[in-house]
């Protein structure tokens, strides 16, 4: 699992918003971040690396990093 993939993964779930995103970003306070992008980045979790991230564990983090972490340790 590649951190910039995932990083460019969970930025195309901001529609045609352009956000710069880094692994120490704060996603819940990134311009644009809805309940409708968190079930995108949901599903793309989902679609692109096949695990099922329950909404509560996901809220438990807060950068992009802790949600990559929890991701991959997933896999």
């Amino acid at each position: 699992m590649d951190i910039s993939k995932f990083i460019e993964n969970v930025g195309e779930q901001f529609d045609e918003l352009n956000v710069e995103l880094t692994p120490e970003t704060r996603f819940r306070e990134v311009e644009g971040w809805t309940s409708l992008v968190a079930l995108l980045v949901i599903t793309m979790v989902d679609d692109e690396y096949g695990i099922v991230l329950p909404p509560e564990e996901m809220r438990k983090t807060q950068t992009i990093q802790e949600l990559f972490d929890l991701v991959a340790s997933k896999a």
